[in-house]
């Protein structure tokens, strides 16, 4: 019998890290059946010419907020432009499940999934172009069980709810257990609530995944939180989009990284994830005090999508101000102004991390890729949506030699799969899924910009 797909003469990056090598690979029922010579001997049903291009695995995006795209966008046209073909959801404390507001809007799940089991089924009513593993929310649980009543701790029982609906998510697949100690509800949790709901992600072998507490001024209290966390909780802690906020806070990475590599000695499980761009995106209403606008945030920041006003979307809050002849506290206000629920699905982009700092993250062997785009296609998302994993292959690798391209695939394949328990997936090697990408290491690169930032990635010539 001919194999499936045989793909001749490419240099395979396997996921492992190890040195590049030329050869063939063959799949048979999207399974890889050959990675040597006895591949090129064999006939195929289908050849793929792959002279100078590489052949890896199909990359894996740690950070999404995609919960609701596998639904309204299954094609995933996104994500699959730049070579992912697994994604994480359910990150910084917001899931599809259990059913509730969902603060960050564009990701709100659809209606009636109470638990992940339902979700998954709503997924799988169409196909997908993407694997996807889930994490179980703080946010998102909290809200359901308490309630509009976000300030105060639960009750005993109220938190024997939340845990059991952890336990429930772990038990129904998920991976593991995610906060967003900046934003609403969870920034009124304190660490021994946190610890509680992350036991049992630990106990079924899952991990805690964490945007920590505080990204700027309060960074390394928040890692030592998170680290806290994770011992007591006997759980693996993963912290999401690793930086340093804010130019008074650049150039603490470093900092960072040694608090986690002296847990790491002590043998505690840590790892982490870093997106390559210097802008941060998110629900603007999370990071605005109306009573305290912080003027210099706003002076940095642009509104990617704003539902009420969409002539805004695009555009500094700057221009806006000028342009309307008002002060940036105004046009902050005007732009959260309107109907309460639209203005909770504003989305703004914000310039605040240091270039150096995105370099000394990806030079760390634990750390990840993950894009943390949010997938509202109406207005101007961030690039990082689009753009994410070429860039890092164009600007980290090719150009900067930040790290080399082995390393870096290792780290968008075969680590991530290991830390999310996507079994089967993210190496090169007989009996693995055929998890592809086939691309031109000397040519591609991200196109999205601020400006334009569904512009396509080039290079790519396919991905399986």
């Amino acid at each position: 019998m001919p194999a499936d797909l045989v793909f001749r003469d490419v240099r395979i990056v396997d996921g492992t890290g190890a040195p590049a090598r030329e050869g063939d690979v063959a799949v048979e029922a999207g399974r890889i059946s050959a990675t040597d010579g006895a591949a090129a001997t064999g006939p195929a049903t289908r050849d793929i010419d792959g002279r100078g291009l590489v052949l890896s695995p199909g990359f894996v995006d740690t950070h999404t907020h995609d919960d609701a795209a596998l639904v309204a966008h299954p094609g995933l046209e996104f994500k699959v432009a730049q070579g992912c073909t697994s994604l994480v959801i359910g990150n910084c404390g917001f899931s599809a499940f259990p059913a509730a507001d969902d603060a960050l809007g564009a990701t709100a799940a659809p209606a009636g999934s109470a638990t992940l089991a339902a979700f998954r089924a709503a997924v799988h009513r169409q196909p997908t172009a993407a694997n996807a593993v889930a994490l179980i929310g703080h946010n998102t649980v909290r809200t359901a069980v308490l309630g509009p009543e976000e300030r105060r701790p639960p009750t005993s029982n109220e938190l024997a709810t939340m845990r059991a609906a952890v336990e429930r998510a772990m038990d129904d697949g998920a991976c593991g257990f995610s906060t967003g100690l900046v934003y609403t509800p969870g920034r009124w949790s304190t660490t021994d609530e946190i610890v509680a709901l992350a036991e049992p992600a630990g106990e079924r072998g899952g991990l805690y995944a964490t945007h920590i507490r505080n990204e700027a001024a309060g960074l390394l209290t928040a890692i030592d939180e998170a680290l806290a966390i994770g011992r007591a909780a006997g759980t693996p802690v993963h912290i999401s989009h690793h930086k340093s906020m804010d130019p008074p806070n650049w150039g603490r990475v470093p900092e960072s990284l040694a608090r986690v590599d002296a847990a790491h000695a002590a043998g505690q499980d840590v790892t982490l994830d870093v997106y390559p761009y210097t802008a941060t995106s998110g629900p603007f209403h999370q990071y605005v005090d109306l009573d305290a606008i912080d003027l210099d945030f706003a002076a940095r920041t642009r509104i990617a999508s704003c539902p009420a006003f969409p002539r805004y979307e695009g555009r500094a809050l700057a221009d806006i101000a000028a342009d309307e002849g008002v002060g940036l506290d105004e046009a902050v206000r005007r732009v959260l102004g309107g109907d309460p629920a639209l203005a909770r699905q504003v989305v703004s982009i914000t310039t605040a991390i240091d270039e150096a700092d995105i370099e000394a993250n990806l030079r760390h062997p634990r750390m990840m890729v993950g894009s943390d785009g949010i997938p509202d296609l109406r207005g101007n998302p961030h690039p990082r949506l689009f753009g994410t994993f070429p860039r890092v292959l164009a600007r980290y690798v090719r150009d900067r030699a930040v790290l080399p391209l082995e390393e870096a695939v290792r780290r968008m394949t075969g680590l991530s799969c290991d830390r999310f328990g996507l079994a089967g997936r993210g190496r090169i090697e007989v009996g693995a899924w055929a998890d592809l990408v086939l691309f031109d290491p000397a040519t591609v690169v991200d196109t999205a910009t601020y400006d334009d930032p569904s512009a396509s990635p080039r290079a790519w010539c396919a991905w399986w």
